[in-house]
């Protein structure tokens, strides 16, 4: 299926962290915008085998932390037009009781993997002259939170990265910018207390949490020609949380 708005006809889209939540529905959506999508994933085989058969893609597994694996995964993903770096997890904790493990293991899913996938992606994409990188940081990364150095310091990194990213490849037509959620609606935090969750929808001016596919749209339209002359970007959609 098809829309004109937006429209990703004829491009092959790698998505990592696609078997659910976020992941899975930027997956759906660029698919609906007419691209063949490739659905990366770690873990949930079953999820990842049965969306791509859904949206008439493929299912890759890698660990894109691993920097042989995200080169795999780029390699069998084939001619790529649009990557999304999707890929993500949390281990909270207050910074002076947080170990070395779960400093490194957030670091290298959020942080370094989009480092691995992108420069797997780089050469491919200035042979043709084009291409389109959207990485997927949080309004964490913008403004910090409590008990997540980690995470805050992975997404951050993902936005002055890509920043980074646009500057060298503009030349090459190559496109990079960043959507950064605030809340969004996932198992991550349906399993937050009911507490936390009440803090967060008074904290955001649309008085809610986002839905995945809210998150999707805009990626979809930053992978998109409609956001041909936009690189660089930091794109927040969180509901007016980062004001």
């Amino acid at each position: 299926m098809d829309n004109s708005f937006a429209s990703l006809t004829g491009k092959r889209a790698l998505v990592t962290g696609a078997s659910k939540g976020i992941g899975r529905a930027i997956a759906r959506e660029l698919a609906l915008a007419g691209a063949t999508v490739v659905v990366g994933y770690r873990s949930g085989k079953d999820e990842a085998e049965q969306l791509a058969s859904e949206i008439e893609g493929e299912a890759v597994q890698a660990d894109v932390s691993s920097p042989d694996d995200a080169k795999r995964l780029v390699e069998e993903a084939g001619d790529i037009d649009v990557l999304v770096n999707n890929a993500g997890l949390t281990r909270d904790g207050l910074l002076a009781r947080m170990s070395d493990d779960d400093w490194r293991t957030v670091l290298d899913t959020n942080l370094s993997s989009v480092f691995y996938t992108c420069r797997a992606v780089t050469r491919p994409m200035m042979r043709k002259r084009g291409g389109s990188i959207v990485n997927i940081s949080s309004v964490v990364g913008v403004h910090g939170n409590w008990g997540q150095t980690n995470y805050a310091a992975s997404k951050a990194g993902i936005i002055g990265f890509t920043k980074s990213l646009a500057r060298e490849l503009g030349s090459r037509n190559i496109r990079a910018n960043v959507v950064a959620p605030g809340y969004v609606k996932t198992q991550l935090t349906e399993a937050l207390p009911e507490d936390a969750t009440d803090a967060m929808v008074q904290n955001t001016p649309l008085g809610r949490v986002a839905e995945p596919q809210e998150i999707a749209g805009a990626v979809r339209f930053l992978a998109s020609d409609d956001a041909s002359f936009i690189t660089g970007e930091v794109l927040l959609v969180d509901g007016g949380l980062g004001m």
